[in-house]
This record gives C-alpha cells, structure tokens and sequence, in this order.
C-alpha cells in the first residue's frame, strides 16, 4: 500500500505512534545532567513541536470539519479544544531551556495532554468515523491531511484562526515562514 493509499485514520495513528516513539526517548533521556542529553531533549522537544503542530493543523482543516459533519460536533469541539490546551503549553515550552525547571515540567504537561487526546482520539472518534465514513471517504481524507501537513506550521500559534477560512488562508503563509525560520536556526534537524 502506498503512502496515497492510506485512510485517514492510518496516517493520523501513524503520527501517534512517531510521537509516542520521541516522547519514550524523552523520558529515557530524563535526568542525565549532561549538556549532550540536555541538547539532545531540547532537539526532540522541537522535533515533537513541529510533529504535532503539523498534525494539529492538518487535523483541524480537513478532519474535524468532516468529523462535525458526520460524527459529532461535541467530539469535533472537544478534539480542538484539546489541542489549543496543547498549542499553549507547546508556545510555553518553546520559550524554556533545557537546564531550566520549568522546561520539565511543561514537557511532562505536553506529555500528558498529547497521551489523554491520543487515548480518546484513538478509542473514540476513530471507532466512529470507521462507522460512519466509506473506506473510499477515509483515504480520500488520508490524502488531504498529508497534503495538509506539509505547507503547516511547523511552531505553535495559539492565537491563529484554527477554523476555515481563516486557517486554509493563513495556514500556508505561516507555515513557510516557520520553515524559512526553521531552516535558519536548524531547527528540528538531527544535529
């Protein structure tokens, strides 16, 4: 099966699992006082940012739109809320050093946030969009979250529109300009 061909529902649990994946790394690297730990969590903080900002925003313009549509508005509304939550504490996150407390905490908040919306996304809205969607509707909304994902921001904007129009508008622009900036300071690259 190519990447094309995948549902929406394997793309987006795909992610889960790469998150899931640099947050175990995290929490492994957790109290090694050396610089190299230090820098290396701080890497994967901003390599999990970009992750889940990328997926927050593909998620908000093409499935929560459907899932309002079809499935449920209150779990649609729920699911955004959840990630504004997580955008702040992401935007709080970015602004920390890794050698400061206050990072680990606001990391073990993320961690949380992001493992709680994960558990319901995946035992809930899944199950649910599976019951309610064609096969056909589920890859066909695969591809527009990967087409999506790929012009998203890459850093948290709590402020910004996270609802059409305003989000397919400025989505895009602020994307690339998180990725010019991004490319300047080497951020989320393997160093």
């Amino acid at each position: 099966m190519t990447t094309s061909e995948r549902d929406v529902i394997e793309v987006l649990t795909h992610d889960h699992r790469e998150v899931e994946r640099m947050f175990a790394e995290l929490e492994a690297l957790h109290g090694i006082g050396t610089d190299e730990a230090r820098q290396r969590r701080k890497d994967l903080t901003d390599q999990v940012t970009i992750e889940l900002v990328r997926h927050s925003v593909a998620e908000e313009a093409e499935v929560y739109p459907a899932v309002k549509k079809k499935v449920s508005e209150s779990e649609a509304e729920h699911a955004k809320e959840e990630h504004a939550e997580a955008e702040r504490t992401m935007k709080r996150l970015e602004g920390l050093k890794p050698d400061e407390p206050e990072f680990e905490a606001q990391l073990a908040l993320l961690m949380q946030e992001v493992r709680e919306h994960v558990a319901e996304e995946e035992s809930e809205i899944f199950p649910h969009m599976r019951s309610v969607f064609t096969q056909e509707e589920l890859i066909e909304l695969g591809k527009k979250v990967e087409s999506t994902k790929k012009l998203a921001p890459t850093r948290p904007h709590p402020s910004a529109p996270d609802e059409p129009p305003g989000d397919k508008i400025l989505g895009p622009v602020t994307g690339l300009l998180d990725r010019m900036r991004d490319a300047v300071t080497k951020r989320g690259t393997e160093r």
